[in-house]
């Protein structure tokens, strides 16, 4: 990722597989996440604080994660939320 300063935050290039990045541009939206896609350019996101970097993030992991790690995050947090103490 190549990055450069802004007013607001830092702006990075984000390099996405282009058949994901217009999914990823879509829930970047929906999270309120700052973040340009125009025709044939790369996917630019605008991170001005910690949790948008978190949720950025999270996003990205859910697209190129494999499906098992996926997976073992899930149940590996199924475990924590029913585990008796």
């Amino acid at each position: 990722m190549k990055s450069w300063g802004s007013e607001t935050g830092i702006r990075q290039i984000v390099e996405v597989n282009w058949a994901d990045r217009w999914q990823v541009y879509q829930r970047l939206n929906e999270l309120d996440i700052p973040c340009c896609c125009e025709t044939n350019q790369p996917l630019q996101v605008e991170v001005t604080n910690p949790q948008i970097a978190v949720q950025f993030w999270s996003v990205m992991r859910h697209f190129t994660a494999s499906r098992q790690d996926l997976i073992c995050r899930l149940e590996h947090c199924w475990r924590i939320r029913y585990q008796t103490f």
